[in-house]
């Protein structure tokens, strides 16, 4: 029995069309910036989910969040902090 696919977000309306270098203004750049920023930093959305929904590539999502200086975290998920026993 094979396993479900992972689902992924569809393209937001705003990124429809604008991957291509040719085709996108500075002014959809720093959108897209900013869109990843936040996302990453206040949503704590992965790459690969900011990456589907930007219609880009994780390797550009990556590049975006570096011109905004915002840090990457390290692979994996998130440690899960231990509370003290009661």
């Amino acid at each position: 029995m094979a396993y479900p696919g992972r689902p992924y977000p569809k393209v937001l309306p705003e990124f429809e069309g604008t991957a291509g270098a040719r085709s996108q203004t500075p002014e959809m750049r720093a959108r897209l910036i900013e869109h990843c920023a936040r996302r990453y930093s206040e949503d704590r959305a992965s790459l690969r989910v900011i990456a589907a929904e930007t219609g880009r590539s994780q390797t550009a999502v990556r590049r975006a969040l570096a011109q905004a200086r915002v840090p990457l975290r390290g692979p994996g998920a998130p440690q899960i902090e231990e509370s003290e026993p009661g």
